[in-house]
Parts: structure tokens; sequence; C-alpha cells
């Protein structure tokens, strides 16, 4: 699989602040309704994290991703369940993937659906990136939500690593059998409901969260094939695209960058070659922007500085590396300017913010 080729923003490229990361409020009101179904009280939990609930039925209404984070904490916290949403029947009812999902459903395979998704995702939610990793076994179908000042629940990420996999299982119309699971989180006291609903073993402390589905399985073809509709749905999905700002040169150049940082700080001209494009012609469509590639560097490693410092599974020197510094003393000056903080004392200020102490 080629690499990523979007890390999503919202509007024109990087120049956004990681805050407007957004999901659809259609997969949210998904969201509310699992959590209805697992006993909790909506309203109350909504009012509680200070939500307009009016919000998410204005029309392409978005959310930040920050506020899905507290409500996932909230919701958690009040059903006193930590594996809140780990059930088949709750991801598989209650999951809205709307167009893409539609989209999906006529691709020629499940392979190609995933590619779908892979392209399609931020139209879902900008501050999910899914990708997909081919080996001699299969592929893995790789989630990583990123944009936020708050740590992403780990109940957020398992629900919507179990949605993509009851909706390959759907489109199917087959019992699929996982190769293998990893989660970067370490492992739970029992993770009985963690298996029971993947259906295989789990790695826990990896590099990142992750499925393996068989070569076989990714080639099965799906009983709802439609080129023609696949392709009306993709026009709408590409015109949702252009309204999110996912095809501005910034947004691709900004992913390239951070496939590059754990590298080394990404040249220009690689970047471009990354990207198929010859180094002038990248400089001109980002003139065209109004932007630097300079400026998209920054504040792609600020994003990510965000997200990397938000999980305490990474060392001060890890997050160095992975944002490509040459030392940490780089790294510690860029925190200063980003955030007004060192990294350590930014990093305590996360953890110590109210929204997770609901």
């Amino acid at each position: 699989m080629p690499h990523a080729q979007r890390r999503p923003q919202r509007r024109s490229g990087c120049a956004q602040q990681p805050e407007s990361r957004t999901s659809s409020a259609a997969w949210l009101e998904g969201v509310l309704s699992m959590f209805e179904a697992e006993g909790l009280d909506v309203p109350s939990l909504l009012r509680d994290a200070g939500f307009d609930p009016d919000s998410l039925h204005r029309q392409n209404a978005r959310i930040p991703v920050d506020e899905i984070s507290v409500l996932w904490q909230l919701a958690v916290a009040r059903a006193g369940k930590p594996t809140l949403g780990l059930a088949r029947d709750l991801a598989a009812t209650h999951s809205k993937l709307g167009t893409v999902g539609h989209a999906m459903a006529c691709s020629a395979d499940l392979g190609a659906a995933l590619v779908r998704l892979t392209r399609y995702m931020a139209v879902i939610s900008d501050a999910t990136a899914f990708s997909m990793q081919r080996e001699a076994r299969g592929c893995w179908m790789v989630m990583e939500h990123t944009g936020g000042s708050l740590p992403i629940p780990r109940q957020r990420v398992e629900y919507a690593l179990l949605t993509v996999f009851m909706q390959c299982q759907w489109l199917t119309r087959r019992e699929l059998q996982p190769l293998a699971l990893e989660f970067v989180y370490p492992p739970p006291a029992d993770d009985r409901l963690h298996r029971e609903a993947f259906g295989c073993e789990i790695r826990y402390n990896a590099p990142a969260n992750r499925l393996l589905l068989s070569a076989a399985d990714m080639a099965m073809p799906l009983p709802t094939h439609h080129p023609t509709l696949g392709e009306m749905q993709e026009h709408l999905l590409d015109d949702q695209l252009n309204l999110l700002g996912q095809t501005t040169t910034s947004t691709l150049v900004c992913a390239e960058i951070a496939r590059r940082l754990p590298q080394g700080e990404p040249r220009r001209q690689d970047v471009a070659a990354g990207l198929g494009l010859a180094e002038r012609t990248l400089q001109r469509r980002l003139q065209e922007e109004s932007v630097s590639f300079q400026s998209l560097l920054d504040r792609t490693r600020r994003e990510l500085a965000q997200q990397y410092l938000a999980e305490d599974r990474h060392t001060l020197t890890d997050v160095a590396d992975m944002l490509g510094f040459v030392d940490s003393s780089n790294f510690f000056r860029a925190c200063k300017r980003w955030f007004g903080l060192p990294p350590a004392q930014y990093r305590a200020r996360i953890w110590d913010t109210p929204a997770l102490a609901h």
C-alpha cells in the first residue's frame, strides 16, 4: 500500500490549529446512541460536558476532537465501565459511516472497500487517520487518532477499530477471523471482552493500533459491488473533501512531512519527490496557497507534539526523535515557542486538565 496520502486538516493545509480537527455530527450521533444502549443518560452527559445538543442537528455539522474526547471520558466514568462500547452488536448497530459506507459497499472486493475508507476517512473524522500496511500474511488496518490537546480515550480507539472490523464482516457477509490485533495501550486487568469482540489474541504495548486480516479476506468479492453507483458516491465524497480543505497541496505536504519526520527533518525537495512533484512546482503551489514549506513543517511538528505528549508511553527523548529533531534541546526550545512551556511541564498540564478529572 502506498504511504498515507492524507494526514487530514480541516481547512487549507496545516495552517489551522490542532483543535480544528473534527468529526462529523452524524458519526457522533451514532456514538451517542451506543452510549444510550449502554444505559447512559445522554442528555445529562451532553449537559455536563458543556455540549450544545442543537449543534448535532445543523447541516454538515462538525464537532471538535477534544469535545468528543471529553464526552468519551465522561461516558466511561459515568458507566463505570472501562470496556464501554466493546461489543460486536453495539459496533454493528450504531456506527454511522454514511456516504463513505455506501461507497465501500459498491467496491469490487474488501481490499478495494478499505482503500476507499482510507481515501475518505476525513469525511467521517479528520481527527482519525486510517491506513493499510500490506505484508506477506495479509494487510494491517491501522487506526490513529490525532489533532487534539487531550489524550484520546482508549475506548474511543477500540470502538473505532471494532466498527471498521464489523463493517468488513457486513460487507463480505462472512464471519472473518483476524490474524492479529495490536494496541498501543497496556493490557487491561482482564481482556476477555476484547478477545470476544475481535475474535483473536491481542498484543499490547505495541507500536500502533492495528488489526491484521488475511490476504484471502482482503480479496473477498462483495455481493453489493456496483461500479457506476460507486463512482457516483465518490463524486459526492470528493466534493465533501474539497469543502473540508482536504485536497489542497498544503494538506498533502503535511501528510508527507509527518510520514518522513521519524527519519529526521525532511527537506523540501524530498517532500516534493514523495508527492511526485518537481520542487519548483511544489514551491509555486504553496505560494498560491500563501503558505511556506517551513511553516508547514513547524505546524505539523506542533500538532504531532501535542499528540505525542498527551500519550505518556512516549519519553521526551522519543518525542524529539519522532519529530525529527537533531537533539532534545531543539525540541525543548520549540515547545517553549509553541506552548509557552517546556515539554515536561506541558505534559503535566495536559494530564492535570479539568476535562480529564470528570
